[in-house]
């Protein structure tokens, strides 16, 4: 009973607003899946109900960004906010796994996302994609995001696609990966006593 009143506590929500991007984000940890996701960015709001899904997380997201410049701003100021929330919604950390290692395939892509909540944010990315381009949404922002999104959350991140010919797949597959293998790691094992580290602190 303690442990479920403890994961329904885990979720979060804020505002970021700059003369760049108006956003308004919030999580819940342990939720069913559902997403409410509204920004300028097509493909990301794709990307983003993939890692909600996969990760049985609720998110609801609302930006408004500088895209008539092009998408960054919006793309990284979401990451900074998502990042936010995850640290936030977790807490102390306390009974969490902490750890995951997650494979997901796509079709002929696959993806691999390694976490440890840490509290010491790193970011490795191993990730060759055939295009540029998906649609107007730029490749290079996923490296954006996910950088963006692990130093704000203070997560260590490995994300690794070992190969794949369709772009648009590989990337799904590192979201659907990242979903999953942070809901493996978020959640609440009873035979955790306090944090799961020798420190005795995350």
């Amino acid at each position: 009973m303690d442990n479920n009143k403890e994961q329904a506590a885990r979720q979060a929500g804020l505002s970021r607003k700059t003369n760049e991007t108006d956003i308004k984000l919030s999580l819940a940890v342990d939720g069913s899946g559902e997403a409410e996701l509204t920004t300028d960015v097509p493909f990301l709001n794709h990307m983003l109900d993939l890692f909600a899904k996969h990760g049985q997380f609720d998110l609801s997201v609302e930006a408004r960004g500088d895209i008539e410049i092009d998408d960054h701003h919006t793309v990284e100021d979401i990451g900074i906010c998502l990042g936010q929330a995850l640290r936030e919604a977790l807490g102390d950390k306390k009974g969490i796994k902490r750890y995951a290692s997650v494979f997901v395939p796509m079709d002929e892509a696959l993806a691999q996302v390694v976490i440890d909540i840490s509290n010491r944010p790193h970011f490795e990315y191993r990730a060759e994609y055939p295009s540029q381009q998906v649609g107007s949404f730029s490749t290079e922002l996923v490296h954006e995001f996910l950088w963006k999104f692990a130093l704000e959350a203070r997560i260590t991140l490995h994300v690794i696609v070992h190969y794949g010919t369709n772009t648009h797949h590989m990337i799904e597959a590192v979201f659907k990966a990242l979903g999953r293998a942070l809901d493996e790691a978020t959640l609440v094992d009873p035979r955790v006593k306090g944090v799961p580290s020798t420190k005795g602190v995350l």
